[in-house]
Order: structure tokens, then sequence, then C-alpha cells
């Protein structure tokens, strides 16, 4: 019966059919071979029964007693061994599956760092070598987790249940008396002692290591082996991360002592993960009683709005009155939580296997959960009361269905097809009568007419100016989307539509009445009037007691007798993807901190309820929540209790030295081997030639050269040749301001002509500077000085900067520029240190020069993507981008337009993405080898610099696009299996944005010769982009 039961289970998940009667007899048909049956339910002529249905997705970790452990005819039948069943296998295994082949690569590639936990392998960061600094902890700051292929999975769980004190205090002190590591000797028992010993090593390291992040290689490796084995090949994240715990089960149950072996009570992962719940139910007839063990409930998603009305729909099955239990057609069943478990865990059913398409599809649809959930409703303790308001539920349901359709049948009145609210139909007859009519025949002369003057309209329209009398506005709130005209007050002018015609033109285009007397007008008025008052105050009424039962529904379970119970939101583990892949990370709530985390592999970051809920409740992008780990209100007071005496350092402090010694030992050696990475790295940079970007300046005589005492310092010397540069490039407008000077030359002397120079140009720059910029001309890209003014640089920089430019000795045309030379160099050496700050002189110049690289690098962008060279193009304006960042956070004026970089980085991706997708789609190798390596070494790095916590919606939308196209290649009948095997290790990279540290190549350096060049490039290209005419550079 057992196994029977473990058969109906996996076609539930498999084919998403719910119906047990009919998997029963599919089973039965296919003499109990599940890929038979499996086959029989997803053929086209097969009809599932009329009922809502979803697949349940695999479990993070499954508590449930039921379904441990396959049968060895069905480990066979899903082992991907015969070719013909392998489709089957692939079709419902989910997300993030590593692949044997994949497994294997990476046990080669660690072994060595497995068996002999040798130095970590250290990597680059973007553009740049790291310093040691990267590598290491700060404070007490929890640590990330190594992502060694595909375990992005095992970092999300082993995160969320390291950060349980209770869990963590079992795991690290675990050990077993001698008596039984002597009688354990069979290989199962073997091997979960040494995952325990490797899982208490990593928790070991996370609380006392000062690296960043741990490397869990040991430990999965032997999760791994164990689905290496002949009999237990089917791998996906639910059947490894079930594996875990079921491991740490069997591992403490060698430490139980208890005479019977099968007596789990005392287990302390089983009373800290596993609960019992009690079924009650009518069945044909006949009703039944039984009570299960859980470890993580499911939940379907689909149909539900939050996690309240999920769990309502999985207590309640079918109709469990009275009346029932006497027809045998009827079915229902109600559970209740007879003990829950501290830590409480859901697993949220975000797949479902498409028969129409013979392949897994994830749920996206949005679902809410709180911070805090009381299970009170939920406990066998609370049933009367529960079924008491269940029954006035169902009671406040069917009444809301009676007033909707009572309210829909005024507001979608008439007997065809189209349907119209009444009290609108009522006013339209309101304005027919009121329209001046060509006729007015009065009561007391019936032979007598005459024409209605457009002065007695307004008149005919009193009785609807009146505040009884008036139609309302529409109401947008109304749930049938029916209209009224809200009430005029007495000083606003009539609605449009009841204002009087202005020419009989306009009159006689509206329809009216041919002939109406005073008496039928007094009378039909008085009649339409009285009823839509009516029609509206029973609308009005109608709606009042929906509102009301909405209230009553809303507040059902707010009482406080069912809020005695409370669970707190400890983790969320969130999937990130399609079905076929996909990347996983954690939020975990930081009770110490009282803030939410996010732990993203090696990457740890403060976050927020905010973002939690963004990317965890579903709905508007592809991730989602697939396990909610709630804890209780007890466990939680203990949690926050840790951190209440001291910091979480402090903590983690008292837990290591309460480690046994080995433990305290393989900590102090990984520290110590960090320390030695540390130094082999700074041996390694001392070795190496520093490479400079080569300068103008350097090019040229350098000024320090002849200057000798004016270098007053080494920060002096080092500000030089980026200031002299600077001069250099504004030479020639510095030339023409000391030509404008000869009057005063030959008047006035070398120093009057110097003054009036200085005095001179300092006026048209900041004159330049104070000019509106426009899209094609950017004044600080021809002058240092106009970027230090727009800034609003301190007054002794900009002075100190304009005085080197005429002291540049690339200015010696004649003998009144060398004098002018001489005389500004004199001048530069009488500004000591305290005049100006030189780091501060420094940091300008340094902030120009980025500036104008990203300036550069921004134009060689545009004017390569123009010319649809989009892979040179992409390098240009990812390094433009990622240069401007740092610019801005200073202020706004310290960069370039940031979206414009963006726009044309999203465009230059998009268009790169087709490019290697068609590449890769063509079969041919050399082709496929180019898409491969396109997606390589620029998409999937420049992806992974955009996608930071400040992305924006486009670049978002942009990235989600990209990642779709290659996921709709995932199952393709035209692709091969080798083809197919290529995007399944390519996607995890594209899908999963923190495992790896990004290297990507910084572009040729390109230095124009003028800013006049600089400017012209700039003006041109602006024009092509925003279609605007040619600007004069000044």
């Amino acid at each position: 019966e057992r196994d029977c039961q473990m058969l109906l289970n996996q076609l539930k998940e498999i084919t998403g059919i719910q119906d047990s009667a009919f998997l029963h007899a599919a089973l039965k048909a296919a003499n109990g071979d599940l890929m038979e049956a499996v086959t029989f339910l997803t053929e086209e002529h097969a009809q599932e029964p009329a009922q809502d249905t979803a697949a349940a997705e695999p479990s993070a970790w499954e508590g449930s007693a039921v379904g441990k452990q396959l049968p060895q005819n069905i480990t066979t039948a899903l082992t991907p061994n015969n070719k013909d069943d392998l489709r089957a296998v692939d079709a419902f295994r989910p997300l993030e599956s590593p692949k044997a082949q994949a497994a294997e690569r990476d046990a080669e590639a660690h072994s060595a760092e497995n068996k002999n936990r040798s130095k970590r392998k250290r990597c680059e960061v973007w553009g740049e070598n790291p310093k040691h600094n990267d590598w290491r902890r700060v404070g007490d700051w929890p640590v990330g987790m190594k992502n060694i292929g595909n375990t992005c999975w095992f970092s999300a769980v082993i995160q969320s249940l390291f950060q349980l004190p209770e869990f963590r205090r079992l795991v690290l002190g675990y050990s077993l008396p001698q008596n039984v590591l002597e009688s354990c000797r069979s290989r199962t028992g073997k091997r979960n002692i040494a995952f325990m010993q490797e899982l208490q090593c990593l928790f070991a390291l996370m609380l006392g290591t000062r690296r960043k992040f741990v490397d869990p290689s040991a430990a999965l490796e032997l999760l791994r082996d164990a689905f290496r084995s002949a009999e237990e090949q089917q791998q996906d994240v639910s059947e490894f991360t079930h594996k875990l715990l079921d491991w740490l089960e069997d591992a403490f149950q060698l430490a139980v002592n208890v005479k019977s072996p099968g007596d789990k009570s005392e287990n302390p992962m089983v009373q800290l993960f596993y609960g019992t719940f009690l079924t009650e139910g009518v069945h044909e007839g006949n009703t039944f009683s039984k009570i299960e063990t859980f470890g993580q409930y499911p939940l379907q998603v689909n149909g539900y709005r939050n996690l309240n009305e999920c769990l309502e729909g999985a207590m309640v099955e079918g109709e469990m009155d009275e009346a029932t239990a006497s027809q045998s057609v009827k079915y229902g069943q109600e559970r209740w939580f007879t003990k829950l478990p501290p830590v409480l865990t859901f697993e949220l059913s975000r797949f479902e296997f498409n028969q129409s398409l013979g392949q897994p599809e994830k749920i996206h649809t949005k679902l809410e959960f709180p911070q805090t959930v009381y299970m009170d409703r939920y406990l066998y303790g609370s049933k009367e009361l529960i079924q008491m308001k269940r029954e006035e539920m169902k009671r406040l349901k069917e009444k809301m269905v009676v007033l909707q359709q009572k309210l829909e049948s005024y507001m979608k009145y008439g007997s065809g097809p189209a349907r119209f609210p009444l009290p609108d139909m009522l006013q339209y007859v309101l304005e027919f009568i009121a329209t001046k009519p060509a006729v007015v025949v009065s009561s007391a002369q019936g032979s007598q007419t005459t024409l209605l003057q457009s002065q007695t309209e307004p008149h005919a329209l009193d009785v609807l100016s009146q505040p009884n009398g008036i139609l309302e506005k529409k109401d947008a709130r109304t749930e049938d989307g029916a209209f009224f005209l809200a009430n005029s007050s007495p000083q606003q002018k009539p609605s449009a539509l009841l204002q009087p015609s202005g020419s009989p033109a306009e009159t006689s285009e509206r329809p009216a009445p041919h002939v109406v007397s005073e008496e039928e007008l007094n009378l039909v008025r008085t009649c339409l009037q009285r009823w839509r008052n009516e029609i509206e105050q029973d609308v009005q009424d109608l709606k009042e007691s929906i509102a009301r039962i909405d209230l009553s529904i809303e507040q059902m379970y707010c009482d406080p007798l069912l809020q005695q119970v409370p669970y707190r939101l400890h983790a969320v583990l969130v999937h990130e993807g399609q079905a076929n892949a996909g990347h996983y990370w954690a939020f975990i709530y930081d009770q110490p901190r009282k803030s939410w985390l996010k732990y993203n592999d090696i990457s740890v970051t403060e976050s927020s309820w905010e973002e939690l809920e963004r990317d965890s409740f579903g709905g508007s992008k592809n991730a989602s929540a697939y396990c909610l780990m709630y804890i209780s209100d007890k466990v939680s007071r203990f949690v926050a209790g840790t951190g209440d005496d001291c910091s979480e350092a402090g903590q983690f402090q008292k837990e290591v030295e309460a480690l046994p010694p080995e433990l305290r030992h393989y900590i102090q050696e990984d520290n110590w081997r960090l320390e030695q990475e540390a130094e082999e790295w700074e041996e390694e940079q001392s070795c190496k030639i520093p490479q400079m970007e080569p300068s103008p300046a350097s090019e040229s005589q350098d000024l320090s050269s002849e200057s000798g005492p004016d270098q007053s310092s080494v920060c002096e010397q080092s500000v030089r040749s980026l200031s002299s540069e600077h001069a250099m490039i504004a030479k020639e407008q510095t030339a023409k301001a000391i030509a404008n000077t000869a009057d005063a030359y030959e008047k006035n002397g070398v120093e009057a002509a110097l003054c009036e120079a200085f005095h001179e140009e300092y006026s048209r720059l900041y004159l330049l500077a104070k000019e509106t910029p426009t899209p094609q001309n950017d004044a600080r890209l021809q002058h240092v000085l106009i970027y230090f003014l727009q800034n609003n640089a301190p007054q002794q920089v900009v002075e100190r900067t304009l005085l080197e430019q005429f002291a540049d000795k690339n200015l010696s045309y004649d003998e009144r520029s060398i004098s002018i030379m001489k005389v500004a160099r004199a001048k530069l050496r009488e500004i000591g240190p305290d005049d100006v700050d030189m780091e501060e002189y420094k940091r300008w110049h340094e902030d120009y020069s980025l500036f104008r690289k990203v300036s550069v690098y921004l134009l060689t962008g545009l004017e390569l993507y123009q010319n649809r060279k989009y892979q040179e193009s992409l390098t240009y304006l990812v390094y433009a981008y990622q240069s401007n960042t740092k610019l801005l956070m200073k202020g706004t004026n310290r960069g370039v337009n940031e979206s414009l970089i963006a726009l044309y980085r999203r465009k230059c991706l998009l268009k790169l993405n087709e490019v290697a997708a068609s590449l890769f789609v063509s079969r041919e190798e050399a082709r496929v080898a180019e898409g491969i390596s396109i997606l390589n070494e620029l998409i999937i790095p420049c992806m992974h610099l955009m996608n930071n916590f400040e992305i924006s919606k486009e670049d978002l939308d942009a990235i989600e696009v990209m990642r779709n196209r290659w996921c709709s290649y995932l199952g393709r009948e035209d692709m091969d299996a080798k083809l197919q095997m290529k995007l399944g290790e390519l996607l995890p990279r594209l899908l999963d944005c923190s495992t790896e540290v990004i290297v990507l190549k910084e572009p040729p350096k390109i230095r124009p010769n003028s800013p006049y060049d600089l400017c012209s490039r700039f003006a041109a290209v602006m024009e092509s982009i925003h279609g605007a005419s040619t600007v004069t550079v000044k």
C-alpha cells in the first residue's frame, strides 16, 4: 500500500493531475509501470478530470514520512539509461538540475581541494587586480558561500539553516560515542557520519573565518556522490535538498539512545522540523480519520492571492457537512495540525506539467505572504470555533453572491445583448424630454402652438440642478464599472451634457420629442426622477451591504482568540528563471540587526522588506519565492535573545570558544592559510611592473625637470603630470589669450600682460561655464576650468590651474610668450602648501581626466554602434558607464548623461545578443563557437555588471528578454543533444548574476589630439542621435 501511495505521489508531481482515483486507474492499466502510466496520462486522448489541477513542485526538503525512498522498480524507471525514457525524465526534471557529466567535471576540478582542503583559488574583480582585503570578512558581517557549479540552492538552504541558533548548536555539538562509531558498519551510516563531520567544519568556518565567503565543496561532493551511484540517478534540487535533511535525520538517529530504532520521537531533527496533522473526511459515504507526519508542507499557488488562502485551500477539500455523509457520491475532508514544529516550512508549488507542451512550466502569479502568520485557525484545538467561522464565511459569501447578482441586474439592465446601468437609462430619458422640442402644446390651449424659446430651457432643467435631482459622476471604484454624474454645487456650472445648445442647428442635431405638453412633460419628469432616486438609493444600499460583508469576511479571523500561536518569517528561498533553469538565493531576517539580509552565493548584502516583496511575491518578473521558513514565537524570542546582550560577533565568538578543540584548530588553520595567501599575493604584485596609461605630458618634456625647488611635496609631483596634461590640451586657447595682450605687453610690461591675459581668459571661461548646455555642445570638453567652474571647485584650485596654463613650456612661441611663462612660473613658486590643498587639487584634476576618458569612450562607443560594430562598441560603453558612475557619486555635473550611456549600452547588448543567438542556432560548429564566445566574453559579463541593486526597469526588462531568448531554446527538437548540453552549461551563468567575479577587458586607449577634435566628434554624434542641426564649436 505504501509503495502504491508513493507511485501516486510521483504521478501527481509529474503530470499535475490531482485526482487519486484517476491516477490509480492509470497505474493499474500500466501494470504498476510509472513511465508507462505517465505516457498514458500525457497522451492527447487522455481525459483529465474536470477540476483545478496544478503540479506539486519538488520540495526543497520534504519532511513527509511518505515517499522518502523509491522502490527499485521506480528508480529504474526514472534512470535515464533508456533513450526512450530520457525525454520523459528531462520533461519533469525541475530547475537547476546538475547533469551527471557536469557533476563529474566539477568533481575532477575540485577533487584536490575537497580532499586536502588546499588554498582557495584567487579571482579577479572587474577590470583590475583585487586587493587581498577584498577576500576578507568585514567585522561581524555574515559570510557568503562559493558556488561550485549549479549549487546556489545549497547556499540558500544552508544559510537559512545556519542562521537558526538551535540548528547551528545541534550540528556543531554533534558527536557519537566510540562504541556507536565502531558498531556502524553500513555504507550509508558511514556516509552520513562523514557528511555531518563536513557540515560541522563548514559551520565552524561560517562562525569564525576571516574570509568573505567559504567553500562548501567537501560537504557538497558527498551529496553529489550519492546521486552518481547506480541506485540514485534522478537529480534535481528537490532530491538534493531532501537528501540533505534526510541524512541529518539519520545521523542524529545514531546518536539517540532509544530501544526501538524506528522510534524517532527523540531525534532532534524530527523535533525541530517535523509536525503532525489529522485528516478527517468522508469518502463514498464512509468516514475516515488518520494522523500523518509532515516536514515541509506543500501549498498550491494557482488560484490563491495570499498564504492564508493557500493554507485554507490545503486544509479543506470538498464538502464536510452532515448531509454529505449520507450521499455516497460526495467526497470531502478537513486537515488540522495537531503538532506544529518550531521551524515550520511551506513549499510553494510554482511548477506544473504542461501536457500539451510535454514539459514543466513555472507559475509566475503573485502570491503575498506576511511577516507573521497566526496558525491558530489551522489547529485541531480551534476546530469548533473555526468550523463555526467557516460556516459563517460560507453564509456571507452566498449572501455576497446574491447581492452582487442583484446589483448587476441594476447595472447591466436590458433584455438584449447590450446592457446599460438602469440609473443612466432613466437619466437619458430625462435628457431626452428636457431637450428643446419643436412644438410645445399647452394644456390650456390645445390647438395653439408656440415655439419654445431657448431662454426657457434652463427652467426645464431646474429639477436637475437641485441637490436631490441631479446626476452623479462616474464612480470608478464601483465593481461593475457603472457611473453616475456627481452632484453640482450652486456655484458650479451645469454639465456640458445638460447645457442648452448654442444654436438652432446644434439643437436640431439632438433627438427631441416632436410634441410634448406641459402636463406630459411634468408628469414624465416627476415619475422618472422619483424612480431614478429610488433606484439610486437601492444601488447605494446594495453597495453598502456588499462593503459590510467584505469587511466581515476580511476580519473573520482577526479574533484575538485566533492570534495565540504566531510564527515569524525567518527565511524566504527565491528562484529566478524558468522551469528548466534558474538561480536561487535567500532572504534571511537578522534578529540582532533587525533587518533583512540577502544571501546570494558569495554576496551577503543588506536588504529590506520592500526588496523582498519585489523579488519574492512574483507576478512582475521571473523571480518568486518557492519556500517559506517560519519559526515559532518561542524560537523567535530565543533568536532575538541571543543578540540582546552582545553583538552578533560577540555571540559568534562565544560559540567559537565553545567548539571542540579540533574545530577551533580547523578555523585557526584556515585563517592562517588566508594570511599566507595574502602575503603571496602581495609578493606577486610587488614583482609586477605597474602599467601606466601614457599621456601627452609624458611624451613632451616635463615641467618638473626644470623647476627643481617648485616641487614642495611628493603629492605635488604626482599632480604635475595631470595638470600639465590639461594645460597642454588647452594650449591653443591660452596662446590666443596671450596674443590678445600685445598692447598691454608693449605699454606696461610682462606682469601687466599676464594679469590682463589671466583675467580675460578667466572671464571667457566663466561665461562659457554659465551657458545653458545643449545635447550637441558640452562646454566641459573644451577646457578643464569650465568643468571646475560648473562643479563649484574651490577658488584656489581654479586660480592655480589657470596660472599653470600660462606656465606651460609648450607656449614658447615668441619672446612675449616665454616672458609670460617665466613670470607665471615664478608666481607658482610663491604658492605654498598652505595656500592650496594639493591633495584636493590632485583629486579635481583626476576627476577631469576621468571625465574626458568617459567622454572619449562614450563617443567611440556611439560611433562604433552607428557603424554596427557592436562587439567593439559594447566594451567602450560598459567602461564609460562604470567610470561615469564613480563621477556621478560626487555630483550630477561631474559626469556625462548616464541615461544616454545606459540606453546605447542596452541597445548594443540586445543587438549583440541577437547576433550570438543567431550564430548559436545555426548549428555550424564554427558559428556556434563564435556565438558562445560572444556570450561568455561580452554579454554575460555586461549583464552581470548591469544587474545590481539599483538596476533600472528598462535594463531589467532587457535582461529578461535576453534570458528568455536563450531559455526558449531548451528542449527544441531541431537542436541535437550536443548543442543542448552546451546550452545547459551556458544558462546557469546567464541566469545567475552573482556567482562569479566578472572580468571585462578594457578597450584600447584612445586620445584625441585637441579639445576641438573631441568637441567636433561630440557635436557630430549628438546631431545624428538627436536629429538636430550642427552646432559650431566655440
